[in-house]
């Protein structure tokens, strides 16, 4: 997953960080690793903060309105964040860098994850990097919903008893700070 990331971010950011004369040609590299780890752990932090529906939705429209999703503008303020803090990267330039490749990369990586075709990445495998919780159909589960046209209980617990509760228990940290079947319930509730 990260490597997909990796390969969409050096594939987008041409003028954003390489040409760009604020970034220095010898830290292009890093800034491109900060941007490609960023985005996963802005999607991580959209999840866990009730965002999960919002990056399903993304998923099931290959990508589309990605500039207006609220996951796409937190995802994007993570990176501008982690830039700063990790490289010393000016807010201007953070920003700038944030803004013309985050969304890109995500409509890109959504497009990828909808795309039978294209095997190197698929939405399960996004939503499970995300959330941190390997084995979910998370896809099935959101067809399954979409089926009656809402979520219900049972569609959850089916998914959750298929993994043996694994995810229903989740680890002690999880648990701590909002994770755990509670935090995947608000998160495609959007609590």
């Amino acid at each position: 997953m990260l490597e997909t990331l990796m390969n969409l971010v050096r594939e987008h950011a041409g003028s954003a960080v390489a040409n760009n004369p604020a970034v220095p040609q010898a830290q292009s590299e890093n800034v491109m690793q900060t941007v490609a780890s960023s985005i996963l752990g802005g999607l991580g932090q959209q999840a866990q903060g009730g965002g999960l529906g919002n990056i399903i939705s993304m998923m099931t429209n290959g990508g589309q309105n990605v500039q207006q999703s609220p996951v796409t503008q937190g995802v994007q303020q993570h990176v501008e964040e982690n830039l700063m803090q990790k490289l010393g990267i000016s807010p201007q330039v953070a920003m700038s860098i944030a803004a013309a490749v985050v969304p890109m990369v995500l409509g890109k990586l959504m497009n990828k994850a909808a795309d039978p075709n294209d095997s190197s990445v698929d939405a399960n495998s996004v939503l499970s990097a995300a959330t941190g919780q390997q084995g979910t159909d998370w896809m099935g589960m959101a067809q399954s919903a979409m089926a009656d046209g809402k979520l219900d209980m049972g569609d959850l617990m089916r998914v959750f008893s298929g993994q043996g509760g694994q995810a229903a228990s989740g680890n002690q940290n999880q648990q701590s700070s909002g994770g755990g079947l509670g935090g995947m319930l608000g998160g495609l509730f959007g609590k």
